[in-house]
Parts: structure tokens; C-alpha cells; sequence
């Protein structure tokens, strides 16, 4: 099937999947089946943003909220809708479609709108308090799979976008000496994403069993914007998958 394009793809087994198949090969088109145990079906997301009444402030019914920095909402025009009194955390802004990061917002937006209550003054700085910058900078992502895959920060692609002078340091988890005590032939990889002007990690990505578990100390050189210099005294346990800290810091030099 590789190198062969075909109009329908049959997902399925025995006689059910023949029968299929038959059927679009006598509508005079080409049909191949695939056998498989789980269909993973990806459609899309949309926002559950119906019958709440937004037609009534001036905003699209059923469509994404576009939030600032404090994730205030925002119409069309980039103004504050009202005076400022509407928010939204979560999927429904379409920032990072993700349940940590939408909890992590609504800590942001919980601690804002508290602080704007008050007459407090509003740290919006990036990084600040009442701000979600990890939405842009340092979101964590995992993909469950067998091995697992966990990124966090940006690409190289994405950080040369943003004007960044980037070096990649990638390293064979399988060469560290605590994977072989993980799981019999460990198998994984390692990268590292440096921004050579400020010498701190913008993005780093693994692969391998159960890398996820490796993933927050990567977020939070990234979010702490930690120099590699300091990343040194960072002595890892052995032996750990976690050396691969050390290993990666060493093929990138002092």
C-alpha cells in the first residue's frame, strides 16, 4: 500500500470488510482493506459556545473566544468586549487545546479577576501572575503511545521563526546507563533546543517508554529560563534516564 493510491480505504476484517471493499470495486472504484485492532477517529474540536447568549454582546454564536494577555475577550476589533468583565480559560479560546494548560489558565484568570476586584495592580508582565505566557513558551504535550513522545517549548523550526540563533543537541537514550535498568532494550531519543545568544533551553523533545515522566524538568529549565551554565550543578542520579541531562549538556560543551 505504500506506494499505491487508492480511492477507499477499508477499515476491517473478515467478511464484513470484503463485502465493503466488493462493493466500491463494483462502484468502479479502487478499495484496499486494513486490518486493525483500534480506529483512532480525529474530527476536530468545536466550541460549545451556543445558546449562552453571546449574540447579545456582540460576538459570534458558536464560535472560538480570542482572549488578551489576561485572557480577557476580545471581539473581532481587538477591544475588550464591555468594559473588560468577560474572560475565558480553557479549550473555548483556543490557546492550547490542552486540560493542563486550560487549568492553568483558570489559575491566571481566578487570581486576575480577584486583583482587579480589589484595585490591586494587575502583574502583566510575561511571566507575571496574572498572565498564561507558558501558552506561547513552555507548553507541555505528551502523546501516550508506545514509546511515548513529550515535548515542551518550541521547535528549532519554530524558534529560527522567532528570530532566535538556535544550536540542536540530540542524544541516544539507549546510551544512558539507566535505561537498560528501565526496560530490556530501551530504545528513545533526546533533543534539546538552545538559543545560543541567551545560552538557555527554548524546547526539548523525547521519545522513548515512558519519557513523560522526564518531561516537567525540561519545562522547567524552559519556563525558569535557566542557563545552561547553572544546568551543570543539576547533578542527575545514577543511575537514571534522567543522566541524559548530563549527556546532552556534555555534547553541547562548557
Amino acid at each position: 500500500m505504500e506506494n499505491t493510491t487508492y480511492d477507499v480505504i477499508v477499515i476491517g476484517a473478515g467478511p464484513v470488510g470484503e463485502n465493503v471493499a466488493d462493493r466500491v470495486v463494483q462502484g468502479g472504484l479502487t478499495a484496499a482493506i486494513v486490518e486493525a485492532d483500534e480506529l483512532l477517529v480525529a474530527i476536530g474540536r468545536t466550541p460549545n459556545t451556543r445558546d449562552i447568549g453571546l449574540d447579545k454582546i456582540g460576538l459570534k454564536v458558536g464560535g472560538w473566544l480570542t482572549v488578551d494577555d489576561t485572557l480577557r475577550v476580545v471581539g473581532e476589533d481587538g477591544v475588550l468586549v464591555g468594559d473588560g468583565w468577560l474572560y475565558a480559560a480553557g479549550d473555548v479560546n483556543r490557546r492550547v487545546l490542552l486540560t493542563h494548560q486550560g487549568k492553568y489558565q483558570a489559575r491566571a484568570v481566578g487570581d486576575v479577576i480577584v486583583a482587579r476586584a480589589k484595585g490591586e495592580t494587575v502583574d502583566d508582565r510575561p511571566w507575571g501572575r496574572h498572565v498564561a505566557t507558558a501558552d506561547e513558551r513552555a507548553v507541555p504535550q505528551v502523546v501516550f503511545t508506545d514509546p511515548e513522545v513529550a515535548s515542551v517549548g518550541l521547535t528549532a523550526a519554530a524558534a529560527e521563526a522567532a528570530g532566535m540563533r538556535i544550536r540542536v543537541v540530540e542524544h541516544d537514550l539507549a546510551a544512558v546507563a539507566g535505561s537498560a535498568l528501565h526496560a530490556e532494550g530501551y530504545q528513545g531519543q533526546a533533543r534539546m533546543v538552545v538559543d545560543e545568544d541567551r545560552r538557555v533551553i527554548v524546547g526539548f523533545t523525547l521519545v522513548g517508554p515512558d519519557v513523560a515522566e522526564l518531561l516537567h524538568a525540561a519545562t522547567i529549565a524552559i519556563v525558569g529560563e535557566v542557563p545552561l551554565g547553572r544546568l551543570w550543578h543539576a547533578v542527575p542520579a545514577f543511575p537514571t534516564v534522567g543522566e541524559v541531562w548530563l549527556r546532552l549538556l556534555e555534547a553541547y560543551g562548557r
